[in-house]
């Protein structure tokens, strides 16, 4: 039972992007913090989205300026803050043959490029699809193309960078720790929580913010006046073999005016998704469906000269998003329910309670320091902003400087190829010293797991980044899963499994 003297500042509920971006922001203004996440950190939501930071294109036909303009400014800070996972990316938009059409969308793609203050990512151009390598795999209908900026990111490691930033900061961050309930007392709050084997624990704290993303509105029972209606809506994904040499996405436009994103990924690999369908029973593990990926293959194939198959698939995920319910939501369009946040604060006898409702990866840093902002006055000793300015870990060097990096890790551990040292620098940028340490020989990185990912590895994982099995090490921590073999697979989980046991 935890000490009834231990009462911290802010409790965070939820381990997703959101949650652990306030609890690194929180901890760095000074407050003393815990987070409990029910599974491993990024285990929902955050992790199985498209992957991009990026303004919202589409969210133009909305009208949403103020959520494109954020996202926009949001898009280049996060660039420099994060270099080592989250790179540039030119998406090709194919031009509709209407000229009004045409027109529409150039001027949206102008405002796109003008409204975020754009200083690194190269603006618009057009381009004659049979000039271009881009177009050769496009059917004959599309005579040309709009090629735009935007950005990926990896984003499970988003999620534990941060959460591994505010443990570095002082905060405590409890994985595979479900909140079971949250009581007001006359000074605190009283949170109850069940660890993975059925251990209960007593919390205490000043403050509540429930990110608890899908699952938001089943925490606050006793603790909030009433819920804010969300919408809950799933996108799936599917992964195939690599359909295209060049390294552009592209951004289609279907006849059900649904957007789908067709991205490099993984480097030998090709991400398709996503779509929208409601998923009201969050007991229900949301998956891709067999109407989902038809739906995807068929999309894809009317646009490619591919003839994709069900059996092309090597890999699907789905992730169930909580979009903030507008009144004036078109209830008949899942595409046009807002992706903008909101957030709800109540505080009875000055014991305050947040609530997240919505947001999206690019906005995660803007929503927490606006979360902070809506706590100052319960905490006036709070530090001012910090996170614009200081890089997430592993994240200082300049965005220029990764293929340098790449090249001098390769020269300072010789056992290293160009492929695998660009693996180890997208994950880990600056601390790949620390991870690889003084290792002279592949050999003194002990057990090879395969595709390189070693025994040392997998511990640094262990040590320094919460993972816990190794789903956590394949899916979240490194995407090496759509690699692995049933075999390797069992290996790796059998060590991980004896490590956490000695």
């Amino acid at each position: 039972m935890e000490k009834k003297e231990t009462i911290y500042d802010v409790f965070v509920i939820g381990g997703g992007v959101n949650g652990c971006g306030i609890a690194r922001d929180a901890t760095g203004r000074g407050l003393n913090v815990c987070l409990a996440e029910m599974n491993d950190l990024g285990s929902g939501t955050s992790s199985t989205s498209t992957k991009l930071i990026h303004g919202g294109l589409r969210y133009l036909r909305y009208f949403d300026f103020r959520l494109v303009r954020e996202s926009l400014k949001e898009r280049e800070l996060l660039l420099k803050n994060m270099p080592h996972i989250c790179w540039s990316m030119r998406f090709v938009l194919p031009a509709p043959k209407a000229l009004l059409h045409k027109i529409v969308i150039r001027l949206g793609l102008f405002i796109y490029d003008n409204l975020g203050g754009r200083t690194i990512l190269p603006g618009t151009k057009t381009i004659r699809v049979k000039d271009s390598n881009v177009g050769k795999i496009l059917r004959n209908k599309f005579s040309s193309a709009f090629v735009f900026s935007d950005c990926w990111v990896e984003d499970a490691r988003l999620v534990i960078l941060n959460a591994v930033d505010a443990k570095k900061r002082g905060a405590h961050v409890l994985t595979h720790t479900k909140v079971t309930n949250i009581k007001r007392e006359e000074k605190y709050w009283r949170v109850t929580t069940k660890g993975k084997e059925g251990i209960t624990q007593e919390f205490f704290s000043y403050s509540i913010v429930n990110a608890a993303g899908p699952w938001v509105n089943t925490l606050n029972n006793n603790a909030s006046k009433e819920d804010t209606p969300i919408h809950l809506v799933k996108g799936s994904h599917i992964v195939v073999k690599k359909m295209f040499g060049h390294g552009k996405a592209y951004f289609l436009l279907g006849k059900d005016k649904r957007i789908i994103f067709v991205i490099p990924f993984q480097e030998d690999f090709t991400l398709i998704g996503t779509t929208e369908i409601p998923h009201n029973d969050m007991s229900q593990e949301p998956n891709c469906s067999k109407e989902e990926k038809k739906y995807l293959i068929e999309f894809i194939n009317s646009y490619f000269h591919s003839k994709l198959e069900f059996e092309n698939i090597v890999w699907s995920y789905s992730g169930v998003r909580p979009l903030y319910k507008h009144l004036t939501d078109n209830q008949d369009s899942v595409s046009s329910i807002t992706r903008d946040y909101m957030l709800n604060m109540e505080s009875i006898n000055n014991l305050p309670i947040l609530t997240i409702y919505g947001g999206k990866l690019t906005t995660y840093r803007k929503l927490a320091e606006n979360a902070l902002f809506r706590m100052r006055s319960y905490f006036p000793k709070m530090q001012g902003s910090w996170t614009s300015q200081e890089p997430l870990p592993g994240g200082n060097f300049k965005l220029e400087k990764k293929a340098f990096l790449i090249k001098e890790l390769c020269e300072k551990y010789s056992f290293l190829d160009e492929k695998w040292s660009t693996r180890l620098i997208k994950n880990y940028g600056t601390l790949c010293d620390d991870l690889l340490g003084d290792s002279k020989t592949k050999e003194d990185l002990g057990i090879d797991f395969g595709h390189s990912l070693t025994e040392t590895e997998v511990k640094w994982l262990i040590e320094n980044e919460f993972a816990n099995c190794g789903e956590d090490i394949l899916w979240r921590r490194t995407k090496l899963g759509l690699r692995f073999t049933k075999k390797q697979e069992k290996q790796l989980n059998d060590w991980v499994q004896n490590y956490l046991s000695v």
